[in-house]
């Protein structure tokens, strides 16, 4: 199974898919070096902040193994309920990385030789090019909206005008308010 992996670092994220079966038996809280995590990542410290499995359900440090546990939990970790008093059950997985765990999240400890920019593509590559062209769209489906707006605004004003002629006529015929009969 395929590794979700979020590596953070100054408020941006780089985000890798990796099959690399390496990280199985780490745990949350250790340290790992870059190179096993990505190529582009060689030099880096990483440590791991937090996992989950593919129904969602958090590692939670301080447990043992990597299998489920049933915790009584107050807010922290693992729940967030704010009410004062509260406790629940809550179902985690202990800390350690195993081959069900689908997202691992981590943080650099460590520079290594590439900027962190460069690898999230915050730099002058392809990133900022992507987010001039999503504006450019949403302007111009803006504008096509606005001009389909004026043309329903003008056939609306165009059928109000012909119902008032035909009202007017009605009045100049004193047929305004009698029904006729149809045949």
């Amino acid at each position: 199974m395929a590794f979700k992996i979020n590596v953070s670092h100054d408020g941006m994220t780089y985000k890798i898919e990796s099959e690399n079966e390496s990280l199985v038996g780490k745990r949350i809280g250790g340290e790992v070096d870059g190179g096993e995590v990505d190529d582009n990542l060689k030099g880096y410290g990483l440590e791991v902040t937090g996992v989950s499995d593919l129904s969602g359900i958090p590692g939670f440090r301080g447990l043992e193994g990597s299998g489920y546990h049933r915790r009584l939990l107050t807010y922290g970790p693992g729940m967030r309920d704010k009410r004062k008093g509260i406790r629940l059950r809550k179902t985690n997985r202990g800390e350690e990385i195993s081959l069900k765990i689908h997202q691992i999240n981590m943080k650099v400890v460590k520079e290594g030789d590439k900027k962190f920019e460069e690898l999230v593509g915050n730099g002058k590559g392809d990133g900022d090019q992507k987010e001039e062209v999503k504006k450019d769209d949403v302007k111009d489906k803006k504008e096509e909206v606005k001009e389909e707006k004026k043309i329903e605004k003008s056939s609306e004003v165009k059928e109000e005008s012909k119902i008032e002629d035909v009202k007017a006529e009605e009045k100049a015929d004193g047929s305004e308010g009698k029904k006729e009969e149809v045949k």
